[in-house]
């Protein structure tokens, strides 16, 4: 079993924003296998797949962003899962918009919402792929930064980086690991 989860904050008013760049991946990824975030359990939307007879949760958090953490614990002792069987989506302003970055641990990074998942599950180590969305200008706060939606000059390489992810949640859930899909789609950005 396996759990791909997007962070992002839940509300019309967020939803294109830099911050829900994870709430985007896993739309994007239903949207292309025609799913539905049809459940709702722990503050959380989701829904089943079974992708190669491997039954597979995609999770949207609904309890905003700096509290993830507080509804991916208990949906993940509900199923029984391990830290090693999830995945998080999430914008890194490490990067720029284009690019992804995948690893099997590491620090918060000043990300919130990445620190109150390991704060909940007591652990840095869990896979994620992170998703740049570029540093705020002079002018602009983080926060005003993140959420904000993306520059029309940056549309497109934010479209490449959802495509990206997309294709390796599908590469990592067709069989194989963690660690060579981080290493075939680290080499590609």
């Amino acid at each position: 079993m396996k759990m791909i989860i997007g962070l992002g904050n839940p509300g019309q008013k967020y939803v294109a924003t830099k911050h829900n760049i994870g709430f985007v991946a896993v739309d994007e990824w239903a949207y292309q296998n025609k799913a539905t975030f049809n459940k709702n359990k722990f503050d959380a939307m989701y829904f089943e797949e079974r992708v190669n007879g491997e039954k597979v949760i995609f999770v949207k958090p609904m309890t905003f962003m700096n509290d993830s953490g507080r509804a991916i614990r208990p949906l993940m002792d509900y199923f029984g899962m391990n830290t090693d069987e999830i995945v998080v989506i999430y914008d890194d302003m490490d990067m720029p918009p284009g690019k992804i970055r995948l690893r099997q641990k590491g620090s918060a990074g000043g990300h919130n919402g990445v620190k109150s998942i390991i704060q909940h599950l007591g652990t840095q180590d869990f896979n994620r792929i992170r998703i740049g969305v570029g540093r705020p200008e002079p002018y602009m706060t983080v926060v005003q930064h993140v959420l904000s939606p993306f520059p029309k000059t940056d549309h497109g390489e934010m479209l490449f980086s959802v495509k990206e992810s997309v294709e390796a949640i599908d590469h990592y859930l067709k069989g194989d690991n963690f660690l060579s899909t981080m290493n075939k789609f680290n080499k590609k950005s």
